[in-house]
């Protein structure tokens, strides 16, 4: 969602990837219990993190930074500086799938005006170039044009999705972002947040230009533009790029349980 001052089919089966259930594994008999192996983490195969940390659940502003480690288990260190960001107009918001929510943690609902908290994949970038004039961009690229809008009516089948408005057998929705015609959507990151969608639990999140140091968002990641191309140029699918965003508190308590920095 853009600060308060892709429409491409394919970007929207993106959007609706999900995963297939793995199936059930014996449990190892007591004798090899000590052997198990390392407990699982969210970012288990990530070799690329963005760390989005603010300081309270309410706060607006925060700092990114961004790590990188050689194997999907191994240390993490920092690449480059660390940069100023503003999120939503009224904080951060636990993502509800995880359960993590404590006592009067809040929890990401559509509307709410909060980023969400948690760990996302960053999977598909965006902007208003054409694909020849990004060779710097290493994700999946997509173009806005005039009619890609991205659905945040949740009673809409492609809620949460980006599409190309011209492209889809019924306009089923009454609210959306046209993304063409937001300045600071010159260029951005998709982030997978809610996906496959759930109605009402947020919509349209991505890593996009600030309007200033002082501004918000509706639900979004914002920074300076030279910063977003940075860290654009930076990110590569080949190693499954993840955004974790948290407040200073949530990040000291599963610091450990992530393996985080």
């Amino acid at each position: 969602m853009r600060s308060s001052p892709i429409g491409l089919l394919s970007f929207t089966a993106l959007v609706l990837a999900g995963c297939s259930r793995a199936p059930a594994v014996p449990l190892p008999a007591p004798a090899q219990a000590s052997m198990s192996a390392p407990a699982v983490t969210p970012l288990d195969g990530a070799t690329q993190m963005v760390l989005v940390v603010t300081p309270a659940w309410d706060s607006t502003s925060g700092s990114l930074r961004r790590f990188e480690r050689d194997a999907p288990r191994g240390s993490w260190r920092q690449v480059g500086r660390s940069v100023p960001v503003v999120v939503g107009r009224t904080g951060v918001a636990w993502d509800d799938r995880r359960g993590a929510a404590g006592a009067g943690e809040p929890v990401k609902r559509e509307g709410d005006g909060r980023s969400p908290a948690g760990v996302f994949p960053l999977d598909t970038a965006f902007g208003f170039d054409i694909r020849q004039t990004v060779s710097w961009v290493r994700l999946p690229y997509v173009q806005l044009r005039t009619t890609t809008e991205c659905v945040d009516d949740a009673r809409s089948v492609h809620y949460n999705t980006i599409v190309d408005r011209d492209r889809v057998p019924r306009v089923d929705w009454a609210s959306s972002e046209r993304m063409r015609e937001i300045d600071q959507y010159v260029y951005g990151v998709h982030v997978a947040y809610n996906a496959p969608p759930a109605p009402s639990r947020g919509s349209c999140i991505f890593l996009h230009v600030w309007a200033g140091p002082a501004s918000v968002t509706a639900g979004c990641t914002a920074m300076e533009l030279d910063a977003l191309k940075e860290l654009i140029a930076w990110l590569d699918p080949r190693r499954r790029p993840m955004l974790v965003q948290l407040p200073a508190s949530a990040l000291k308590q599963r610091q450990k349980e992530w393996a985080l920095p």
